[in-house]
């Protein structure tokens, strides 16, 4: 009897836990390349240059042209202190000639041209304020300029979005590309990776039952190195049965830090549901098979046997889970089966089972 885990395995293909294709997001000529194919690359690390001097030339002009905005601005706004105190004297002396006039000391035709020169200075205050107005909006859209200009020389250092391994460098330091047409590179995560996999429907509602209590166990090998194991974690269940297959699909997440799992390979996959314990296990080949389904020879206290018909559970390894008909420490035939019927004698064999040989029996006739 011992602690047998309940598992299901499957063949799983890797993939990349984050795909990056790079892409130029502006023209010029490929000036340099930081890396070679296939190295390894930090977050943030630089990729390529593109070709900067047009762009810190249009930066410049930006600059310039915020500069020349600011100076207008500054013009208007003096200018509209001038015409509002020009308009605020004009309107006292059109007041006092009103004034005046109206006493028959001044003409009305003076009255008149004083009260239009008022009117018109306070048009061109009004003037003025638009201007500043407009003044203003360049200025913004100046500043606008100004950072857009910015925005396109930093798109000139090309950097690593995410940690992983580059691919096949599709252009080469020297050529013109242009922008968001070319892929330069494909950046691949692998520390973390996924691994994916399908099981039967059937297994459903146990991996929903036991996933919902605990973190299940994700283990995966490449299928010609099986010392080569790596451990993960269930992360994702599909939310639909793939009908045409009768399967779910699953994905592990590994944290992969020796990256013996890689992408696109595919490897053989062990979830593991839950721990049994103390069941009952026998070795595989102590499980014959009747008309009656399956039964074991049980050497009985005086070295006969009995037939005893079995219910079998999972496979582990070399061994196979009797879920009825059999206790712990009862010894039971592993060779030989074929010379036996109920009641033979037998003799035990040291070494595996029997006595000296522990509980688990390699008893034959």
């Amino acid at each position: 009897m011992r602690e047998v885990p309940i598992e299901i395995e499957a063949i799983g293909n890797v993939e990349a836990y984050s795909t990056i294709s790079v892409k130029a997001q502006v023209g010029g000529q490929l000036t340099r390349v930081y890396f070679r194919e296939g190295d390894f690359v930090k977050k943030g690390d630089p990729l390529f240059t593109i070709d900067p001097r047009p762009f810190e030339a249009a930066l410049n002009q930006a600059i310039a042209n915020d500069a020349r905005n600011e100076a207008a601005l500054a013009q208007a706004q003096a200018t509209l202190a001038r015409d509002s105190a020009n308009a605020r004297y004009s309107d006292a002396q059109a007041t006092r000639y009103t004034q005046l006039f109206q006493e028959g000391i001044v003409s009305k035709d003076q009255t008149e041209q004083f009260r239009a020169t008022a009117d018109a200075n306070t048009q061109a205050v009004a003037a003025d304020k638009a201007s500043i107005e407009s003044a203003r909006a360049a200025v913004v859209a100046g500043k606008a300029a100004v950072e857009t200009a910015k925005l396109q020389l930093g798109y000139t250092n090309i950097q690593s979005p995410i940690d992983g391994r580059t691919g096949n460098l599709s252009v080469k330091a020297g050529n013109i590309v242009a922008a968001n047409t070319v892929e330069l590179v494909t950046i691949n995560q692998v520390q973390p990776i996924y691994v994916t996999f399908s099981v039967p429907e059937a297994q459903l509602d146990a991996i929903k039952r036991y996933s919902g209590t605990q973190k299940m166990i994700v283990r995966a090998r490449p299928q010609d190195t099986p010392g080569d194991e790596e451990t993960g974690t269930l992360t994702f269940i599909d939310n639909a049965v793939d009908s045409t297959t009768g399967t779910i699909k699953l994905k592990g997440t590994f944290a992969n830090p020796n990256r013996r799992l890689w992408p696109g390979e595919f490897v053989r996959v062990t979830l593991r549901l839950a721990t049994e314990p103390n069941a009952v296990v026998v070795p595989n080949q102590a499980v014959q098979t009747g008309q009656n389904g399956s039964f074991v020879y049980v050497v009985k206290p005086d070295r006969t046997v009995e037939s005893r018909p079995v219910v079998t559970g999972a496979r582990v390894d070399q061994d196979m889970v009797v879920r009825q008909g059999l206790e712990g420490g009862e010894t039971v035939v592993t060779e030989g089966q074929l010379r036996l019927v109920p009641g033979s004698h037998v003799t035990v064999r040291s070494g595996r089972g029997g006595p000296g040989g522990g509980p688990r029996g390699g008893s034959h006739t």
